[in-house]
């Protein structure tokens, strides 16, 4: 057991990362590299650092590619890292639910396969276990993609470059218990019906994180990761 008390981090990879597509080759998200390495390594990496020994990739698209490279890819020491098939299109909350059964009835951390951030994990189980939460979500101000004018009036008063959005968002990095098996179905998506649900119900925790946070999701991101590996101060990496 990791020295949280959380031993296992699912990590969602089933995404066809349709947006990169056309700059990347056909190949799922979690596998387009940062630095020379997927970025679902980075992730794995995270959990690494926290003392989580078991990492389970839920794959999807092109299962077979991510099965090879976690069959074959020098990982952080310390994990263990095994693919599980999870269907083609299997929504997100699908493919949690197909695996609850192989987690021993254990809470377990979860995240996408194509978001980075400094998130405190530490942090974050303390304050799910004293929300008493069935399970808590990250959650973040990302950073606007593009600069704000500030307003008196009519009179524009001067410009923000790219501020924090003022609410806050899914970020990832959930710690969820066994007990979320009954907001989840086959069918599920994630964030819609099965967070509401365990929202109305009183059962969702937030963990708030001001630190840096950032996902994958254009070639723009990509390219952004990659230049702050290339500095030598990524801040996830730390």
């Amino acid at each position: 057991m990791g020295p949280l008390g959380i031993d296992t981090a699912l990590i969602l990879c089933g995404g066809r990362g349709t947006r990169l597509q056309e700059h990347v080759a056909a190949i799922p998200k979690p596998l387009v590299e940062v630095g020379g390495l997927p970025i679902v390594w980075h992730v794995a990496a995270i959990f690494a650092r926290a003392g989580v020994r078991r990492i389970v990739l839920l794959t999807g698209y092109r299962s077979d590619l991510l099965a090879a490279f976690a069959a074959s890819a020098e990982w952080p020491a310390g994990i263990r890292v095994e693919c599980i098939d999870t269907g083609l299109d299997t929504p997100t909350g699908g493919r949690i639910h197909a695996v609850l059964d192989r987690l021993g009835g254990a809470p377990f951390f979860a995240t996408y396969g194509d978001g980075v951030a400094d998130v405190d994990l530490a942090a974050l189980a303390a304050g799910h276990a004293e929300s008493g939460a069935l399970a808590t979500m990250t959650v973040v101000r990302p950073e606007l993609p593009f600069g704000i004018a500030v307003l008196d009036g009519d009179r524009v008063a001067g410009f923000r470059e790219k501020p924090r959005a003022d609410q806050w968002v899914n970020g990832g990095f959930f710690l969820c218990e066994p007990g979320i098996g009954a907001y989840l179905a086959p069918d599920a998506v994630l964030e819609r019906e099965p967070l509401e649900r365990l929202a109305a119900d009183g059962q969702l925790h937030a963990h708030r994180h001001a630190g840096f946070w950032a996902c994958m999701d254009t070639y723009k991101d990509a390219l952004r990761l990659n230049d702050l590996w290339a500095s030598g101060d990524a801040p996830w990496s730390k």
